[in-house]
């Protein structure tokens, strides 16, 4: 597994896509920590930017997630890794970790924010941290997302496209739950909305079972991708 985490890892920063991944998230992240913070109407807050953020997922995830399973198997590269001693499960975790670290290295960067506010202001540090851990793992479940839907296909254009879809519909969910008359339903919808577990952070609140959603939702997902590819791996 460590083999492929390095090779992977590697490979973000050998071409373009990690460096794009990360200044496309830190660049708007930047925009609205100067906008909040520079503001009349808000207090010195790292939490809001983050949350403001959110929706850039929708781009950013696709771009690191799409050749991940998809592009093996269109080159047939994958054929090497899976008849390799190596077990899928730690193929597939290995690329995983490696799109994680990738992205934890945004929120490292992003770890820096409440220092620079403490500079010239009082930030509230539990609540911004806390707020960041709710980022971090929040990414993870939406990289778990794009992992899944690159093992489904040969496709990078296909996966980058079914990505996005699929992290638009969770965007768009607890909005899509207030329209539906029938209140047992919409509460389900809106509960399954990662944008609105993010809000009880930024309503300073720190949420564990919404901690434990993301976590969930990651784990199935790669739960799935490696239950796609032994699929692919025994047809």
């Amino acid at each position: 597994m460590l083999a492929v985490y390095k090779r992977e890892f590697k490979s973000y920063f050998t071409s373009l896509t990690g460096y794009l991944f990360m200044a496309f998230i830190l660049f708007f992240i930047g925009l609205y920590f100067t906008a909040y913070n520079l503001s009349n109407y808000y207090v010195a807050s790292f939490t809001y930017p983050l949350y403001s953020v959110n929706f850039v997922f929708m781009i950013a995830i696709p771009i690191l997630t799409m050749r991940t399973l998809a592009d093996d198997r269109k080159s047939k590269t994958d054929q090497l890794l899976l008849t390799s001693p190596v077990s899928v499960t730690k193929i597939v975790l290995g690329k995983y970790l490696a799109m994680v670290s990738v992205y934890f290295l945004v929120c490292v960067v992003c770890a820096l924010g409440p220092l620079v506010i403490s500079q010239y202001g009082t930030p509230n540090f539990r609540t911004d941290y806390a707020m960041l851990l709710a980022f971090f793992l929040s990414g993870c479940a939406y990289l778990a997302i794009g992992l899944y839907i690159s093992s489904l296909t040969e496709s990078p254009v296909l996966a980058c496209i079914g990505t996005f879809g699929a992290l638009l519909i969770l965007y768009l969910l607890s909005d899509i739950g207030g329209l539906i008359p029938i209140d047992a339903v919409g509460s389900l919808f809106t509960s399954l909305s990662i944008q609105e577990r993010l809000m009880n952070f930024a309503n300073n609140l720190l949420d564990l079972p919404s901690l434990i959603y993301f976590l969930s939702v990651a784990g199935f997902f790669v739960f799935m991708s490696i239950q796609s590819v032994n699929k692919r791996r025994w047809h």
